[in-house]
């Protein structure tokens, strides 16, 4: 029992992990944040991985309301969760910023606005479509309390490296630089592929099991 709890702990903190991907929206945060103080930068991120956490935390506490009032089965959002990740991996082992994250517009609108906290950078950046289905998915894999509490554990271990990696986002870039975090991006990018396809067999198999409807 002990190993199960630690092997589903590390396996949704990892995942968050890398659908979140604090590391990527490093460069964002630098533009948007150009014109501020150091302090005003610590505050933004610190305001930005509060609002990551009360919205992955909140969809993990509703999520299995939601799936019983739409009607949608474990299966069917196990594939489609699935297959919004598989696109963002995509992107990422491409090095590219993904459009499921957030929009060329979205970023730009950002720019132009003096609090840049809430909107972009929390979201969709960091809790955005891939993170809030993540939790969704993972919230209904979860089969005890325990487990649903390693979650929201998870969820503030993201945001509290979310937080870290954003208060030194000058000092990640340059010690990194755009070759390093290209590289790390890739590698962040094929596990998310492989976890993304696991949650379609998962999701897959789960069908299998109900039977049609």
């Amino acid at each position: 029992m002990p190993a199960e709890l630690f092997a589903f702990g590390l396996s949704t903190l990892t995942t968050l992990l890398f659908v979140v991907d604090p590391l990527a929206v490093v460069p964002l945060f630098i533009s948007m944040t150009g014109g501020e103080t150091r302090e005003q930068r610590r505050a933004t991120a610190r305001r930005a991985a509060t609002i990551m956490f009360v919205t992955l935390t909140a969809f993990a506490l509703i999520g299995r309301q939601i799936f019983s009032a739409l009607g949608i089965s474990l299966g069917a959002f196990q594939i489609a969760g699935g297959v919004l990740l598989f696109l963002l991996a995509i992107d990422m082992l491409r090095a590219q910023r993904s459009r499921t994250r957030t929009s060329p517009e979205e970023e730009a609108e950002g720019v132009e606005k003096t609090d840049v906290s809430v909107f972009p950078l929390a979201i969709p950046m960091l809790a955005g479509p891939g993170a809030t289905s993540t939790v969704l998915v993972l919230v209904a894999r979860a089969s005890s309390t325990l487990e649903r509490v390693l979650l929201v554990v998870a969820i503030a271990a993201t945001a509290s490296l979310a937080y870290l990696t954003l208060r030194s986002a000058s000092l990640v870039e340059r010690k990194l630089g755009q070759t390093g975090m290209n590289v790390l991006e890739r590698v962040m990018g094929l596990i998310l592929a492989a976890t993304a396809v696991q949650f379609v067999i998962d999701g897959v198999r789960a069908e299998l099991v109900r039977g049609p409807a």
